[in-house]
């Protein structure tokens, strides 16, 4: 496993980080054994970047996460997310932040998500959406400070809203923030144009989420799959979208080889061609998705050619509904 500095934090972070939202809810039944071997799997193979969220099951995923980090004893970077006190995804711009992220709000949150982790200190606390117009709103900044001067939280960023890479721009700029987390992956290229540059100007880490797109690019769905009961995807790919996907995944196949044997390691490791890049954090709740995955880190990188293909079979779109 490689690591690169989490921005200015200058934490060393596994290149392949562990998202665990399906641990939580929304992906059908859940499987608490399966997940806390997958945790156990992955330190195993170097991998110390855990990213959750309170709303990962009403703090399932975190409870998981403190149990896994209580029986290891594993020193394990751990990033959690303050839910929108509106339960709203995305944000949206005619909602102010004082209705979204009140100060005492996010104390509260941060407080809930401490104890479900066992922790007296979080890693890394995100708003879980953003909207830039919040920048000079609210009084979410003055709770952020007073959260590290209590050595509550050691470093602070943002979740940006699905597919709205510019939409932090205004946030990157200003300094306030030590990373941001976004939707990068094959299909959806767009940061790069002007967040990446940008982060990389800024020393802000970057951590890429959703880099199979929700399975898209995993290889593993075809256009008669079928997602059982309690999985969400059943909206995401609703319709003709899943076969649509299939078909825009499979000319990215090219770029397989021996070392990324299959769509999934080549997602990855696109993800980790940008130098801006900390950490891409496929969702693996699955022990057998965590032995896969943990390769993908010593592959060797594309070629400028490879590379330019690639980005000339970008596809971006939004499948996400709103939420609340």
């Amino acid at each position: 496993m490689k690591y690169r500095k989490l921005g200015k934090t200058k934490v060393e972070v596994s290149e392949i980080g562990h998202g665990t939202w399906a641990m939580g809810t929304m992906w059908g039944a859940r499987d608490d054994a399966n997940a806390f071997q997958a945790l156990k799997r992955g330190i195993e193979g170097g991998i110390n970047f855990w990213d959750t969220a309170w709303i990962y099951g009403d703090g399932h995923s975190e409870r998981l996460i403190g149990k896994a980090l209580k029986e290891t004893g594993a020193k394990v970077f751990v990033a959690t997310k303050c839910p929108p006190k509106n339960r709203a995804w995305p944000a949206k711009a005619t909602v102010p932040v004082g209705e979204v992220f009140p100060g005492s709000y996010l104390t509260e949150m941060t407080e809930q998500s401490l104890k479900n982790l066992g922790c007296e200190c979080l890693d890394l606390q995100q708003l879980h959406v953003w909207d830039d117009q919040w920048l000079e709103q609210g009084d979410w900044r003055e709770a952020v400070d007073k959260l590290k001067s209590q050595g509550k939280i050691r470093h602070f960023g943002v979740s940006l809203n699905d597919h709205q890479a510019e939409n932090g721009l205004k946030l990157v700029q200003s300094g306030l923030v030590d990373s941001v987390q976004v939707i990068f992956n094959l299909f959806d290229q767009r940061p790069r144009e002007k967040l990446f540059p940008l982060c990389k100007e800024k020393d802000v880490g970057v951590i890429v989420r959703v880099p199979l797109d929700e399975g898209g690019l995993s290889g593993s769905l075809t256009a008669d799959t079928k997602f059982e009961k309690g999985d969400w995807r059943v909206h995401y790919f609703k319709g003709d979208k899943l076969n649509q996907t299939v078909e825009h995944a499979e000319g990215f196949r090219f770029l397989q080889r021996e070392d990324l044997p299959n769509l999934a390691a080549v997602a990855l490791k696109f993800c980790l061609s940008e130098p801006a890049v900390s950490t891409v954090i496929p969702g693996m709740r699955k022990l057998k998705n965590v032995e896969s995955n943990l390769s993908v880190s010593e592959a060797r990188d594309f070629s400028p050619a490879e590379l330019e293909k690639a980005h000339a079979l970008a596809w971006p779109r939004n499948f996400y509904p709103s939420f609340g």
